[in-house]
């Protein structure tokens, strides 16, 4: 059966998209739910994130390039839970000129050619972008993960997020499950509460209910190549993305 293939994005940095996406995976994986992840991102953060560091390993530029199958580049790096590192070609394909629309049609090709085996979940971890990667993405998943931090900069960062997306939705003919996380949540400021206000009553019933508290402890982990779990199990913030992942699988929403 084929999984759900979910691509985590947001084309504004600094919203906790890495950090929601191998945390998440990895919560998924503890109640055993078969994950993979697919670094889509040059800059390497969610393999680091997860402890692999060689970035001279190719991953999925090999797959899009059409030299690879994705089951080969799998690496298993938790139970449960497989990666697919970005690859030193990555940023190659991001400034491809030719190939004209094909171009954008690079990862679908690689991810239907997959036999998937019991994979339940790919979480594809998106550049902060909006180019040829950010292209392939939208082209080969019918379902987003948006996480959005609870200031009003994010809010513009969404408004042209939804703007990107209704194009593509126009242009492939598809409409996007999308849903929305609030991460990097300061519980105690009056402005988080506005904008997560503002952002139910635009998007109702499509904001996960779990929101992802601001720590340092999600800031300090991936440089230990730790997930929450691994670096202070039992802390508030795993405790929030463990019941994120019932939220994802069961479709709690606020």
């Amino acid at each position: 059966m084929k999984p759900r293939i979910v691509a985590v994005l947001n084309q504004k940095g600094g919203v906790g998209k890495t950090t929601t996406c191998v945390n998440l995976a990895h919560a998924l994986a503890k109640l055993g739910k078969p994950v993979t992840v697919i670094d889509l991102d040059p800059q390497h953060h969610l393999a680091v994130a997860l402890g692999e560091v060689a970035v001279d390993r190719s991953g999925i530029d090999a797959v899009m390039l059409g030299e690879r199958s994705l089951q080969e580049q799998m690496l298993s790096v938790r139970p449960c839970l497989s990666l697919v590192v970005a690859g030193p070609r990555l940023q190659a394909i991001e400034q491809l000129s030719e190939g004209g629309s094909h171009r954008g049609d690079l990862l679908r090709r690689g991810l239907a050619a997959c036999p998937w085996l019991d994979q339940a979940v790919v979480l594809i971890d998106c550049p902060p972008s909006s180019g040829i990667l950010v292209a392939n993405a939208l082209f080969a998943v019918d379902e987003l993960l948006v996480p959005m931090t609870s200031d009003f900069m994010a809010l513009q960062g969404l408004s042209h997020l939804m703007g990107t997306l209704k194009k593509f939705e126009q242009v492939l003919a598809k409409n996007y499950r999308t849903t929305l996380v609030m991460s990097r949540y300061i519980s105690n400021r009056r402005l988080s509460e506005d904008v997560l206000t503002t952002i139910k009553k635009y998007f109702p019933n499509q904001v996960l209910r779990t929101l992802i508290r601001e720590t340092a402890l999600l800031a300090e982990c991936p440089s230990f190549g730790k997930t929450i779990f691994e670096y202070r199990p039992g802390c508030r913030s795993a405790q929030d993305f463990a019941s994120l992942a019932v939220d994802f699988i069961e479709g709690r929403v606020m």
